[in-house]
C-alpha cells in the first residue's frame, strides 16, 4: 500500500516532495492543492477528506487539533508532525 501525504505550508520545500516521490510515496502539497494561507484546521480537514496523511512541521498546532478530533469522535488519515529532527507520528482508525 502506497502512503498517500498532503504536505502543509510548513513542510513543502521541493527537495521533500521529490525525495518522498523517489521513494514511491503518493505526495501532494499545500501549494499544488490551492491550499496556501489556509488555517491548520482546514488543512487537516483537506487532508482527511482525501485520505491523505497530514505532514507538517507544526507539531503544536496538529496535536492540539489531534486531541479535538479525538474528543469529538473525529477521525483523519493520520498526522505526521517533525521538529528539530525529532518526528511524533499518531495514525487512527479511518472509519
Amino acid at each position: 500500500m502506497k502512503i498517500r501525504l498532503y504536505l502543509d505550508e510548513d513542510a513543502m520545500p521541493e527537495a521533500l516532495v521529490q525525495a518522498l516521490r523517489l521513494r514511491g510515496a503518493d505526495v501532494t502539497t499545500a501549494n499544488l492543492e490551492g491550499m496556501a494561507n489556509c488555517a491548520d484546521v482546514e488543512h487537516l480537514e483537506y487532508a482527511t477528506a482525501q485520505g491523505r496523511v497530514l505532514y507538517s512541521f507544526n507539531v503544536s498546532d496538529y496535536l492540539r487539533l489531534h486531541g479535538e478530533y479525538m474528543r469529538e469522535g473525529k477521525n483523519h488519515a493520520g498526522i505526521i508532525d517533525s521538529s528539530n529532527g525529532t518526528t511524533w507520528a499518531n495514525k487512527c482508525a479511518v472509519c
